[in-house]
């Protein structure tokens, strides 16, 4: 785990990110520049990472997000917006199921909160007889028509997971992802979010009915879904202008904007210094996590720190 930068305040706004996510869109920056930015790698997730040795226990996904009160407790946040794909978001959402008191929303693109059942799990092992797990990794990440016209993404992609150093724990992590347990999610039942929630998936992808049997478990009434047309299976790196004017107005409905300006945003900066200089205990609301099954950070405008587990 790195050292916290010493021009990053626990107190100021936080947010974590990757390279692959919407956060480097040129939109996106202008709304997040007042946020400290976080991102988490899953273990051996980390650019260059070295490979697992030979009969290393991967964490299951419940472990992961087991590992985030950590490293909260080891920057000083009390409370998170967090922000998932795939993987990344199913660890954000099992981790505010049982931590929802440090959770003030959460975005989640391409969720599935279920466990894969009976059928699945014979045709994974069916897949798997004739395809490899980098194929059945692209096959998980793209819809069959990104993949049959074998689009730029796509492509690199696949470059990327021919050519990683890591690849054995790609596998490993992604042979926990597929033994997720359900979330057992249930709209006005005990077991929920307890704070606002965006849901995203792109129309055709291949988490569609995943995300939107999510959608239909959850308290509407805290609850965006967000099904983007003709953005295939990632839609954060497909449409990212569209996602981006998403994320704005969901952050506003969080309190966090005036309009389009970022005034409300430099007033929850000197509120939440207020708030830790008094020590009455309320939660700052700027405190944003990211994490995503995907690698890597861009250089923020704003002061940032990166923390890998």
């Amino acid at each position: 785990m790195g050292h916290p930068s010493p021009n990053v305040q626990p107190s100021s706004p936080t947010m974590m990110w990757d390279k692959t996510t919407l956060f480097h869109f040129e939109d996106m920056q202008e709304i997040i520049k007042n946020f400290v930015v976080i991102h988490v790698d899953a273990p051996g997730m980390e650019e260059g990472a070295p490979a697992f040795p030979l009969g290393y226990q991967y964490p299951s996904l419940d472990q992961l997000a087991d590992m985030i009160p950590c490293i909260l407790q080891y920057v000083n946040f009390t409370s998170i917006i967090g922000i998932g794909v795939g993987a990344g978001a199913y660890i954000l959402a099992r981790y505010s199921l049982s931590h929802a008191d440090t959770v003030e929303g959460l975005v989640l693109v391409n969720i599935d909160p279920n466990a894969k059942g009976w059928m699945d799990w014979a045709a994974h092992k069916l897949t798997g007889l004739t395809s490899s797990n980098s194929e059945m990794i692209l096959q998980h990440l793209f819809s069959q028509e990104e993949l049959s016209k074998n689009t730029e993404l796509v492509q690199h992609q696949r470059h990327v997971l021919s050519n990683a150093t890591n690849l054995p724990n790609i596998h490993l992590y992604w042979s926990s992802y597929n033994s997720r347990r359900d979330l057992s999610l249930e709209r006005g039942g005990d077991i929920t979010f307890k704070c606002p929630v965006m849901l995203v998936v792109g129309d055709q992808a291949p988490h569609e009915d995943a995300v939107v049997e999510c959608n239909s478990k959850l308290d509407p009434t805290q609850t965006s879904f967000l099904k983007m047309a003709d953005s295939g299976g990632q839609p954060q790196l497909t449409q990212p202008g569209k996602l981006t004017e998403a994320f704005k107005y969901f952050v506003q409905g969080m309190g966090y904007m005036a309009s389009s300006c970022m005034t409300r945003l430099s007033r929850s900066r000197t509120a939440s210094l207020s708030s830790a200089a008094s020590g009455d205990g309320n939660r700052s609301r700027s405190r944003t996590l990211s994490q995503s099954s995907e690698v890597g950070a861009p250089q923020p405008p704003a002061p940032t720190m990166e923390v890998s587990c």
